[in-house]
This record gives structure tokens, sequence and C-alpha cells, in this order.
């Protein structure tokens, strides 16, 4: 699938599937591009996707509420694993999962149990605002972390300035928004 299809997931889509998911006892996180927005308190551009955290634990009661959603279908894309993997309703809705254990020492552990990443639990605990709901975010630093470290695209490069001005800081060396001319 084209990362950067046509079709799009407007705010009601989102809201209409964080709604399911607390319904259902998922706790998900926002993540990803609709994450950034949440974090500025408002839409600022189209989405593709809706990226969410959750725990691994969570994983059945998101399957239930996915059902009655209409996801149904995995759609492999490369590099996708076992814990980040999308799932769709081969239409509107398309949801990038980000699955984790929670550790006994509060921690985050994600990715394989070999090779995998380790991060506090505050990185998922961000506060932001869809469509003026509240909505548990990836937090500001983590952000700006996980938005860098791959080639960006022009959407990374826009969600880029708007977390380090959020964060007051300077937008890292090679996302800068190429100037018009």
């Amino acid at each position: 699938m084209d990362p950067e299809r046509t079709t799009r997931m407007p705010v009601d889509e989102a809201l209409r599937v964080l709604d399911a998911l607390d319904a259902h006892g998922v706790g998900a996180v926002v993540g990803g591009g609709w994450g950034v927005d949440a974090l500025a308190g408002h839409q600022t551009r189209e989405h593709s996707d809706l990226d969410l955290w959750m725990t691994a634990s969570a994983f059945e009661p998101f399957v239930v509420a996915a059902g009655e959603l209409g996801v149904d279908r995995l759609s492999p894309w490369p590099g996708d694993r076992p814990w980040n993997f999308v799932v769709t309703d081969g239409a509107l809705l398309r949801l990038d999962l980000h699955l984790y254990e929670e550790l006994p020492d509060g921690d985050i552990h994600y990715g394989s149990a070999l090779g995998g990443a380790r991060f506090p639990q505050a990185a998922l605990d961000g506060a932001g605002v869809i469509g003026g709901r509240p909505v548990r975010c990836e937090a500001l630093p983590w952000s700006l972390r996980w938005h860098q470290g791959y080639p960006p695209r022009a959407v990374d490069r826009r969600d880029m300035t708007l977390l380090s001005t959020l964060a007051g800081l300077p937008v890292p060396a090679g996302y800068e928004v190429p100037r018009d001319t």
C-alpha cells in the first residue's frame, strides 16, 4: 500500500476509532501524524492513517473493537514486524499498530526480545486534543525523537517543524521545510 495514498482518514473517523477502542478498554495512545496534531491541539494536515500504541495484552480487545469498525485485514508493508503492522477495512480506515510490553519496573519494551527498544512509560503519557476530544498521545520529547532517524518526506518536515516549534527548539538539520523560491 502506498503511504502517500489519496484515501485520507478524517477527524470523525479517527474519533470513531478511539471511541470504539475506549469502549473495549484498549487504552490506545495516539502517535504519528495524528499524535503531532493532538499535541498541537488542532488538525494541521490530512492523514492517511491513525498510528496507535497499545500493550500487547490489549490486542484481543482491539481485535473485537476493530471488527465492529469493519477493520478486518492486514495490509503488509515492507518492514512490518509482529509488534508494528497495519490493519485496514480496505477503504477508509488504516490503523498502524505499535504493540509493546510493560516491564515490571514500569518501563516499556518495544520490538523483538533480542533487539527491541526500552523507554519510559512517560514517553506515552502525552496529552493532546483531536477534534475537541482529549486524547492520550506520545509525549512531545518522544514524538520529536521518533519522527527522526529516517529519510524525511515533505510531511515529516512539516511535522518536525511543528514539533520543534511546540518544544521551543530549532528544527533538526535535514528536516527544514524548503522555502518556495
